[in-house]
């Protein structure tokens, strides 16, 4: 099964939730997506046992062929190629390595070249295996990465899947085919309204989905009056405690300390379990 931990906005608790979950079921396997500033490791101290490049494929052009016709210009949404009469130019940050460019030349002037943009790293904390993603500095595309630690997805396994914030490309891909979706907000103006656009994605993609509040005690009851007009489950509430703080600060999963907590994560995994079976 593959849950995944989701919200509109950054830190709600993500990986509070993902961390603390992982930990209280047997064999699961963690995902981190969240590459662009992955932070479960720092939480899990992993032993790494590999690491793998992620590479892209973008166009190379051979000048001494090309015509500058602009064909491969004109083909490309992106706008990473730029032909002048008498030069061409290749962004490749821009580049989403579809290979149109490739097909549409009619002098197969275009081959295509590997441009490594992050990292996965695989490794073991615990009875938990962990694998998470980092996207090469000034990169703009997490989309490839997020694929390739997605590749990790193991059949008979548990699977949780820390998603990046937000509600744009990298979420969605991170959620897709999962199986159910927690969801962290915080009972705030701004954390409903963002909860408010995840929900919208999420039942746009057919992915069924609880809440977990964060920080009970602070901001007001709308967040629980949407759930409950929505009919949207609460799964579990984490209060606004100065000890969890404290032991987020120091990287130490407040299920470690605070053993309580386990059998509610628990009762979490089994309620969603017994919510996919429905």
């Amino acid at each position: 099964m593959i849950v995944s931990i989701a919200s509109g906005k950054g830190g709600t608790g993500k990986t509070t939730v993902a961390v603390n979950l992982a930990l209280s079921v047997k064999n699961a396997v963690l995902l981190d997506c969240d590459v662009e500033e992955p932070n479960v490791h720092l939480f899990l101290h992993p032993k790494i046992n590999e690491v793998k490049p992620v590479y892209v494929l973008t166009p190379q052009i051979n000048e001494g062929l090309c015509d500058y016709c602009g064909k491969c210009s004109k083909f490309c949404e992106y706008n990473a190629l730029f032909v002048s009469l008498e030069k061409i130019r290749v962004f490749s940050e821009l580049c989403h390595s579809c290979g149109g460019c490739k097909i549409v030349c009619p002098l197969e002037a275009i081959t295509e070249r590997k441009r490594k943009i992050g990292t996965v790293k695989m490794g073991i904390a615990g009875n938990i295996e962990l694998v998470y993603g980092e996207l090469a500095v000034s990169e703009p595309m997490p989309i490839p990465v997020i694929k390739e630690v997605k590749r990790h997805v193991k059949d008979r396994k548990i699977v949780i899947v820390d998603s990046p914030p937000g509600t744009s490309c990298p979420m969605i891909e991170s959620v897709y085919n999962s199986d159910y979706c927690i969801l962290v907000a915080e009972p705030t103006p701004f954390g409903l309204h963002d909860l408010k656009i995840t929900v919208e994605v999420l039942e746009k993609i057919g992915i069924p989905f609880g809440v977990v509040i964060n920080r009970t005690e602070i901001g007001d009851r709308k967040t629980y009056d949407y759930c409950k007009r929505k009919e949207i489950p609460i799964l579990l509430e984490i209060p606004f405690q100065r000890k969890i703080a404290e032991l987020y600060s120091r990287g130490i999963p407040f299920i470690n300390e605070m053993p309580e907590w386990r059998t509610r994560f628990q009762r979490l995994f089994t309620e969603i379990k017994e919510r996919v079976k429905d």
